[in-house]
């Protein structure tokens, strides 16, 4: 049986629905949408009509939805961003058999979201108050985990967020229909990756192996919460640049010398310095 929890983020509850499914964790973005507007199911609706919020959640879908129906989602994207279209979880639901969101009904209702969708949102409604939550709901499950004996860390719930954001853009504009699923499209996507490794880290994850053989992991699950958010910021940006057609090496400069500005904000960053450290 699911477990409904709540912890406090600047004097205001967020409710969050631990499963015992293999979907862990759903945070009710209805509380988080009331930091802006106490018509929050309003707040959702206009984030869920975006173009880049549907690409989104279809991509969470893909990854762990395997009844995701892709026709349905469909007819909405080519309606995104009409001033006619209107979107609601319910919808959404219903028509694509969605698992990432869901509602309740009642006075401690609401529209809920998995945690990395959660995550994503708050994107939409504050940067701050994303660090925040982020950083409150790494010490909820520090505490559990120190009960259950099971270790967790924030670090990969950091770089999984825009993680989707980045392959799709990848998919739609670089990677050839003829090759899709093959392996020229697997280097594709790695050849992105080492990247922004490279701008990030000074290095690719196969330069990381060789020089730490016995680290487990990959270079990303030993990197800083701070080299983190940096990266999740050029996964957005280069997203972007692939879009409009920048070439690698053009992107390469654009993106370095975001993330050194990237940096000298989030250093500075008293949100993120208390990320960093916890």
């Amino acid at each position: 049986m699911a477990k409904s929890k709540k912890f406090t983020i600047e004097g205001r509850e967020i409710r969050i629905i631990e499963s015992t499914g293999s979907l862990k964790d759903f945070i009710c973005i209805t509380d988080i949408a009331k930091q802006v507007d106490k018509r929050s199911e309003i707040v959702i609706q206009n984030w869920m009509r975006n173009a880049g919020t549907l690409d989104f959640l279809k991509e969470w879908e893909l990854l762990y939805n395997p009844d995701f129906k892709h026709i349905e989602f469909d007819v909405f994207r080519k309606q995104a961003g009409r001033p006619v279209f209107v979107m609601s979880p319910k919808q959404w639901v219903e028509k694509t058999q969605a698992i990432g969101i869901f509602s309740k009904k009642g006075r401690y209702g609401g529209t809920y979201a998995h945690k990395d969708i959660a995550f994503e949102f708050c994107s939409a409604i504050s940067a701050r108050f994303k660090l925040v939550l982020i950083k409150e709901f790494q010490r909820l499950k520090e505490e559990e985990a120190k009960r259950l004996n099971t270790p967790w860390t924030v670090r990969r719930e950091i770089a999984k967020a825009n993680y989707v954001i980045h392959t799709e853009a990848v998919r739609k504009f670089l990677v050839s229909p003829e090759i899709k699923k093959q392996k020229a499209d697997l280097i594709v996507y790695a050849n992105e990756a080492d990247l922004l490794n490279t701008i990030t880290f000074g290095m690719t994850s196969k330069e990381y192996k060789m020089k730490n053989p016995k680290t487990k992991g990959n270079l990303r699950d030993s990197a800083t919460t701070l080299d983190l958010l940096v990266l999740a910021n050029l996964e957005v940006l280069n997203s972007r640049l692939i879009q409009w057609d920048c070439d690698q090496e053009q992107r390469f400069q654009l993106l370095k010398e975001a993330a050194m500005d990237f940096r000298k904000i989030l250093e500075k960053n008293k949100a993120a310095q208390r990320l960093d450290k916890s």
